[in-house]
């Protein structure tokens, strides 16, 4: 299940109908939420998990990748899980949860309080970096 903003339900876009109405299990990580945030003008999505508060964000996206939100959000994690040195057989079974992703409202302030935080944060390391296509954009990824 992925929450989002409003911003990024549009770029999507996504109608009232297309959102989940049910709530995800709890199980596992469970659910996240994405944000659509930019960075030098360009768009960005910033996942963050909503238990965890675990984060990264996807740089430089054109329109037609935020609406493969779901294969984004997969490709992108299992490329941090193993940057954080997760196993094979670990990042597997992370993503054997998210095979069906749903979209609903996004629910908790803080959540979002962390979100406005950690967009603020990225803007700031790739300002004062490299930019968003900085070598070291692991690192900060990381660093976050």
């Amino acid at each position: 299940m992925s929450r989002g903003t409003k911003e990024r339900k549009k770029e999507m876009g996504l109608g009232v109908k297309a959102r989940a109405v049910l709530e995800p299990k709890d199980a596992g990580l469970g659910p996240w939420t994405a944000n659509l945030i930019f960075v030098n003008r360009r768009k960005c999505i910033l996942f963050v998990n909503d238990k965890t508060f675990f984060n990264f964000l996807v740089p430089d996206v054109l329109r037609a990748q935020i609406r493969e939100l779901a294969w984004m959000f997969r490709g992108y994690l299992s490329c941090v899980l193993a940057e954080e040195s997760f196993t094979k057989s670990h990042t597997a079974k992370i993503l054997e949860e998210y095979q069906e992703i749903s979209y609903s409202n996004t629910k908790s302030r803080s959540v979002l309080g962390s979100m406005n935080e950690l967009a603020f944060l990225y803007k700031f390391f790739m300002q004062s970096g490299g930019g968003l296509h900085d070598p070291d954009f692991p690192g900060i990824i990381k660093e976050m």
